[in-house]
């Protein structure tokens, strides 16, 4: 069944809010700050993981770089389509939106919670890989692997920064959905080249999350979502 990816790795983020969010009301204020640093720290290494990875290889002459132009061009020109787009205040907006639908007036970082985490699940590799594999065979193996993930992330956030995160399902839902529907024509424009720009530049920002989870949005990390779209087309170039 194609689609159903993307649906398992919903309800893993529905599952692992509710949890994070049940969990939360029973520890302490202080408890729970302690709790995002630490959930902070672990998505910051993360991306640091994720740019090694992608930007250091191991040759015969020793460790080599590669991807620092990219990288560069992409964010350089990201930033100033991210902020023209103002994609950080619209997302807020959104989140806001929810806030009300979802009478949640009364909780203050509601909306900082659904944009952290629907930015911690939404961005990287893993989401584009599996939501093109589950459209065109029905392949659900990675978004499987990519929902246990997300379900203990968002449990860890959600205990800390409240049900906010659990609508972080919904660009999920819409995002990887829209993927798997369109999966045959991204198909040849997602190459090993494009599939890696798109990982080094998606840990870049997973880094610039963890961040504002220690710091406090040090970070308008919504405004730098384009560098992803420019590293991609980036590896079109000959």
């Amino acid at each position: 069944m194609r689609g159903l990816g993307t649906i398992l790795n919903v309800a893993g983020i529905l599952l692992g809010g509710t949890v994070g969010v049940l969990f939360g009301k029973r520890v302490r204020p202080q408890m729970q700050k302690t709790l995002l640093q630490a959930v902070g720290i672990c998505v910051m290494f993360l991306g640091i993981a994720g740019c090694m990875e992608e930007m250091f290889a191991v040759t015969q002459d020793g460790l080599q770089s590669g991807g620092t132009m990219m990288m560069i061009a992409s964010f350089a020109i990201g930033a100033l389509l991210g902020e023209w787009l103002d994609l950080e205040d619209k997302i807020e907006r959104f989140g806001a939106y929810l806030k009300r639908k979802s009478g949640s007036e009364d909780d203050a970082s509601f909306v900082s919670g659904f944009v952290t985490a629907s930015m911690t699940v939404c961005i990287g590799a893993m989401a584009v890989v599996g939501a093109i594999e589950d459209g065109l065979s029905g392949d659900y193996s990675v978004l499987l692997a990519k929902a246990v993930l997300d379900m203990i992330i968002i449990a860890v956030m959600a205990a800390s920064m409240g049900k906010g995160c659990l609508f972080s399902a919904l660009p999920v839902a819409i995002l990887q959905g829209l993927i798997t529907l369109i999966a045959v024509w991204l198909e040849p424009i997602m190459t090993e080249q494009a599939l890696s720009n798109l990982s080094l530049t998606g840990s870049v920002l997973i880094f610039c999350v963890g961040a504002n989870l220690i710091w406090e949005k040090k970070f308008r990390a919504a405004n730098l979502l384009p560098a992803i779209v420019v590293a991609v087309l980036y590896s079109l170039i000959p």
